[in-house]
């Protein structure tokens, strides 16, 4: 094997934190400014879920066209023309003023945004040597979950400043400038990047197969016919339907259940989206070591994916019958802090099963987990007008069970190309 001597795929594995990043600062953004929205506009909490449910409802209908067109056409042109589309709608967020035009734009933004995990998933497949699956997914998700980590303090400063309408065209901008730097830096392949050489090249492509490049739609019957494929897709449903109730109703819950207020909030609602972040980055680098070191990648992806869920479904429901905000916002932080080992087991999953259909499988995948986004603001918006939030955050901590057993049906180790390939060449 050649020495390694430029790095580059770990720069443009930075530029996709960014990336990731400012696409869930936009998604925080709408969650922090509830109050503030629900006030100056009239808006109910049911109100507010369903504009959050109409994110996820283009955002969720653009995950398998996304994977599709990532293939076909490259993550580098189809990430930044996604990145353009939602920055546009991010900014267009700040001019609105009643219910059908916000819950509209924020349709067109999640249709814009769809493309961006397949595209992601793509690029990792494409650009990182198997051994690094892990390390490269936890460089997305970092981006995700920092968004949220800063996003409660950061937005609530703007909000002050500026008034909540602005931090949405602040955002805009920003989209705008990384989608042009993605377009810029990231070739869809690394032997015709200007700034990788062959070694790190030739390091990149070990275990590629000779026809990675070539454009070819995946074998969508004999996926869907699968156990695996199935398995992937509902165990994320339940890992994302867990992450939006937080993402969407955090803000308010400590708010409205614990008495937080809004600077106080701000601060107390970054806590487990740190926990999540720290643990994700974590868990890449521990996931990857043990599979170079020879452990299956049933234990280091399967068993970490069910601990995870394990975890959160017990924090939770503690964070729930808290008696204390100071000990409410400490289970929240770990239950939250606990997805980080599913997430990264389910990232690294896809890609292990995907193969050279990594964008279509991560956009199956993610497709699955965005339903949850679909579900998660509306039915806890019902459950906690209803039956109040302890009981809301009770059944979203009992949703935990289902993901837990869709887990044992996923078996990382058996890759669905492979499976398909050896199938095309029986019947050759």
């Amino acid at each position: 094997m050649n020495q390694k001597k430029t790095n580059f795929r770990w720069t443009l594995a930075g530029l996709m934190f960014l990336i990731s990043f400012v696409s869930y600062m936009d998604r925080v953004n709408l969650s922090v400014a509830t109050p503030s929205i629900m006030q100056e506009l009239g808006f109910s909490k049911m109100d507010m879920g369903l504009i959050q449910t109409a994110f996820f409802v283009g955002y969720a209908f653009m995950q398998i066209p996304g994977g599709i067109m990532g293939e076909f056409w490259g993550h580098r042109r189809v990430l930044a023309i996604a990145a353009t589309w939602w920055s546009i709608f991010t900014a267009l967020t700040g001019a609105c003023s009643n219910f059908t035009f916000f819950a509209a734009t924020r349709a067109m933004f999640g249709l814009g945004e769809g493309p961006m995990a397949p595209a992601i998933g793509r690029f990792i497949y494409r650009w990182f040597n198997p051994s690094e699956k892990g390390r490269a997914s936890s460089f997305m998700l970092s981006g995700v979950f920092f968004g949220p980590v800063v996003g409660p303090t950061l937005t609530v400063a703007l909000m002050m400043a500026f008034g909540w309408r602005s931090v949405f065209v602040i955002f805009g901008v920003l989209g705008l400038v990384i989608a042009g730097l993605w377009y810029w830096l990231a070739k869809d392949s690394p032997r015709t990047s200007p700034y990788v050489d062959v070694a790190e090249a030739d390091y990149i492509e070990e275990g590629l197969s000779a026809n990675a490049d070539k454009k070819e739609l995946a074998p969508w019957r004999s996926f869907l016919g699968s156990s695996q494929f199935w398995a992937i897709g509902i165990q994320y449903f339940i890992t994302d339907y867990i992450m939006f109730v937080f993402l969407a109703w955090l803000p308010l819950y400590l708010m409205e259940a614990q008495n937080f207020s809004l600077q106080k909030m701000g601060i107390a609602a970054s806590f487990p989206w740190a926990a999540l972040c720290i643990v994700t980055a974590t868990c890449g680098y521990i996931s990857d070591k043990l599979v170079a070191s020879g452990v299956s990648r049933y234990k280091s992806r399967t068993l970490l994916g069910i601990s995870g869920l394990i975890l959160c479904c017990m924090t939770l429901y503690l964070g729930a019958v808290a008696t204390t905000p100071s000990m409410n916002v400490l289970w929240l932080t770990i239950s939250l802090g606990s997805l980080g080992f599913t997430f990264n087991a389910s990232w690294a999953a896809c890609l292990d099963i995907g193969g050279k259909f990594a964008g279509s499988v991560s956009g199956w995948m993610n497709f699955w987990g965005n339903l949850g986004g679909i579900a998660a603001p509306v039915v806890t918006a019902w459950i906690a007008t209803n039956y109040g939030w302890q009981a809301a955050i009770v059944a979203t901590a009992a949703s935990a069970v289902v993901g837990i057993i869709a887990w044992l049906a996923v078996k990382p180790d058996v890759p669905l190309a492979v499976k398909v390939e050896e199938k095309l060449e029986k019947i050759a």
